[in-house]
């Protein structure tokens, strides 16, 4: 009988961490029509465009929207939000980009950054100048 009552609980655990590792075929959708998609020719600031859409496209190959949304609060905080509070100077983009592969806490509440170890560093500047490039 005992058995009985934690099955349900086990069975919610289990749906609970699966949602919130998938989303991978959204994700691929989103890529493919990306990637049809011809960007208007940018003005003045096409290198600040190139940058900030190779960390775009970086950002759209992990998991990064399972707690992140470019302008709304989810789980963690939006880019909007990290680009608000923190200028794009070398040592917050180098701060930046050690808590996306080294995860951490308290910076936004008490719920932890899962670490992305196996992100590259030059991919994770990369990331991080896209999303302090979000206004």
């Amino acid at each position: 009988m005992k058995k009985l009552i934690w099955a349900p609980a086990m069975i919610c655990a289990v749906m609970v961490a699966l949602t919130a590792c998938g989303g991978g075929e959204e994700k691929k959708a989103e890529e493919k029509k990306a990637e049809t998609e011809t960007p208007a020719p940018a003005a003045d600031n096409s290198m600040v465009v190139s940058v900030a859409g190779k960390g775009k496209e970086l950002i759209a190959g992990q998991d990064c929207a399972t707690c992140h949304k470019e302008t709304e609060k989810v789980i963690g905080p939006s880019f909007k939000e990290i680009a608000a509070k923190y200028p794009a100077t070398d040592a917050n983009i180098t701060t930046l980009a050690d808590k996306i592969i080294k995860g951490g806490s308290g910076n936004w509440g008490e719920i932890p950054m899962a670490p992305h170890a196996g992100v590259p560093k030059e991919d994770a500047v990369e990331m991080v100048k896209y999303i302090l490039s979000v206004k």
